[in-house]
């Protein structure tokens, strides 16, 4: 039996506006403190609806990005034109201000299956974005993170200590194959969860009680992440 975990930090915001804004306030920053240190900076972030307004409000900001690389923690393998395209939503929010001057790494590499293109993904991802600086990660009412799910086909390998940078993994009932960087990779980075709502708090606080990966596997992230939570 798995034991309970220490919850994270948390920090409660006002509102959801506040939270978007700081959150890309403290993202920004740590970005132009790691450019400043090492001349690059490295960035995960999620895809979805609900970072949408930190992305935005993150790629308007006037961090370095010609030194930044950024990377998705997670995608579905489908084209990046498709409305279910993890990369399209960044055209549409990160990259639509001056973040487009950032070199991005698409997790998407063609071909029917990830099989097909997975090595030359990880390749590019060693020589461009790795390690990871920071890495901003969502979380699912049923404590899923990046698309490391709960009884998903892959989620082993995914957070397993030597597992490659990511990972091809299907989910339950899903319409197609999905990537997602594995838990070492993310564990390398600076972590900050964003959440929304009382269900996905109370999907949090699930996750510490169980903590296990393989049932929570929000849970493989969370020791030194810190939690933005807005109602």
């Amino acid at each position: 039996m798995s034991d309970a975990m220490t919850m994270p930090q948390i920090i409660e915001y006002d509102s959801r506006d506040d939270q978007a804004g700081g959150l890309a306030d403290l993202i920004a920053g740590r970005l132009t403190a790691a450019a400043a240190t090492k001349s690059s900076a490295s960035l995960a972030v999620p895809g979805g609806t609900t970072p949408g307004l930190m992305l935005k409000l993150l790629g308007e900001s006037d961090a370095p990005w010609g030194l930044v690389a950024v990377t998705l923690t997670d995608e579905r393998w489908v084209s990046p034109v498709s409305p279910r395209s993890n990369q399209k939503l960044l055209a549409e929010t990160l990259f639509h201000g001056a973040a487009a001057a950032a070199e991005f790494v698409p997790l998407y590499g063609g071909g029917a299956e990830p099989a097909q293109a997975l090595r030359a993904v990880n390749l590019t991802l060693e020589q461009v974005a790795l390690p990871l600086d920071l890495a901003v990660l969502g979380m699912g009412d049923d404590m899923h993170t990046a698309s490391m799910f709960p009884g998903a086909l892959g989620l082993e390998e995914a957070l397993a200590a030597d597992a490659p940078p990511a990972v091809a993994i299907r989910a339950p009932g899903a319409e197609e194959p999905r990537i997602t960087l594995s838990a070492r990779v993310l564990n390398a980075a600076e972590r900050h969860i964003l959440i929304q709502g009382h269900d996905k708090m109370r999907a949090l606080e699930r996750a510490v009680a169980l903590g296990d990966p393989m049932r929570a596997p929000i849970c493989a992230v969370l020791a030194g992440a810190t939690v933005h939570y807005a109602d």
